[in-house]
């Protein structure tokens, strides 16, 4: 008998939601969570919007915790929490528990910070706590702690395909027998001067600093680059015979993944090798391209970016439905393509896929099914979209029943 992966549960921790319920609330009521940033040091940059987490987040962190971990952590830690409540808090031998998070940036913002400290007051005005609040496999590695996960604590760092990478991980070590229950996603907490500042110079960033709910709008004629945001999905997964065996309830099944680089461009993408990703996603899955009912694309609002993936997905799948919830949340880099399987698992238990908003007028160039306000259906199996920066691709693919 086939082996399959159960989603047992989720968390997260987005600009529209400080956990997975609320928000999947706002996502189907099309609420934004795109503000101003009213920072000081945001005044001069050309772009001064982002998808900002509310601080209200930190409630649910012990003072120690907000002491000494990084954002992109703490974010982490919630959305970590969330999920592994979510799932029962899974009784398991605690050597065949893993925890595989990715990020593309890390902790940012601690670097940035403690490197001003160094170089106005010296040495001993930086934190002892730098080094693990800025080191990438830092939320996986406090994850693996908070639950008690000895059969390894991973970090993909693959840009934005991070999260989705991380997922992918996951499914290859229940298959592979070396786990029976894995916590896997994705974080990222970079909004920054440097950051924004970078991309904005790269001119791939929104410009709509008057109209920041409205600036994020993949697939539409009008758009003008995506919206930096910060977040955290997590999911648990295990082999369908360890969910089984406890009773666990089964959200959806993890069916199918693929992973592939583009050997191309360290920024331009490879649209035939993004179709290719889905492809092999759906023969990994034993799947036609008929049996997917939704894509949730990365779609990120870039003028170029979502005109390349549309086509991408075209040849693959065919003219699907297609949403993008970049449009409410921002790009979360790392964290974007495990909340989109968040949003897939959610909307084949449920049989509602949240809409794109802003999208007034879909780009004439994107020959695919947009959905542009919520749409209720009986949804087999959805394919999640994730592509980075230096040519990474992954597709995921999720089914219920």
């Amino acid at each position: 008998m086939v082996m399959r992966i159960a989603v047992t549960g989720y968390g997260a921790v987005t600009p529209v939601g400080l956990d997975a319920e609320t928000t999947w609330q706002s996502l189907v009521a099309g609420r934004s969570g795109v503000v101003r940033i009213t920072e000081p040091w945001a005044d001069d940059l050309p772009v001064s919007i982002a998808g900002l987490v509310d601080d209200g987040f930190e409630e649910r962190l012990s003072v120690p915790e907000r002491r000494r971990m990084d954002r992109v952590e703490q974010l982490a830690i919630v959305a970590g929490r969330e999920a592994w409540e979510h799932a029962g808090s899974p009784e398991a031998d605690r050597d065949r528990v893993a925890v595989i998070v990715g990020t593309a940036i890390g902790g940012l913002r601690t670097t940035i910070e403690q490197q001003h400290r160094l170089e106005e007051g010296g040495s001993r005005r930086v934190s002892p706590h730098t080094v693990t609040m800025m080191m990438a496999n830092g939320a996986a590695a406090w994850l693996s702690m908070a639950i008690g996960a000895r059969a390894g604590a991973r970090t993909p760092v693959s840009a934005c395909a991070s999260g989705s990478e991380a997922i992918m991980m996951a499914r290859e070590m229940i298959l592979a027998g070396t786990a029976d229950v894995v916590l896997a996603g994705g974080t990222e907490a970079c909004v920054t001067a440097l950051t924004l500042g970078s991309l904005a110079q790269t001119r791939a960033l929104s410009r709509r600093n008057d109209e920041p709910t409205l600036a994020s709008r993949p697939f539409d004629v009008g758009r003008d680059g995506f919206v930096l945001g910060e977040g955290a999905a997590l999911l648990v997964l295990e082999s369908d015979a360890h969910a089984a065996a406890r009773g666990a309830t089964v959200h959806a099944w993890l069916e199918g993944a693929a992973l592939t680089s583009d050997a191309y461009d360290i920024v331009a993408a490879d649209t035939e090798n993004q179709a290719r990703t889905m492809t092999l996603a759906l023969k990994s899955a034993g799947l036609a391209p008929g049996d997917i009912d939704f894509v949730h694309a990365h779609a990120t609002s870039t003028p170029l970016g979502d005109s390349n993936e549309a086509k991408a997905i075209l040849e693959a799948i065919g003219p699907t439905a297609v949403t993008s919830t970049k449009s409410m949340v921002g790009h979360l880099l790392g964290a974007s393509g495990a909340l989109g399987a968040v949003v897939a698992a959610r909307a084949l238990h449920d049989g509602v896929l949240p809409g794109t908003i802003n999208v007034d007028e879909v780009d004439p160039d994107i020959h695919l099914d947009v959905v542009r306000e919520p749409r209720t259906g009986s949804y087999r199996a959805a394919l999640v979209n994730a592509f980075g920066f230096g040519g990474h691709n992954a597709s995921l693919i999720l089914a219920k029943d």
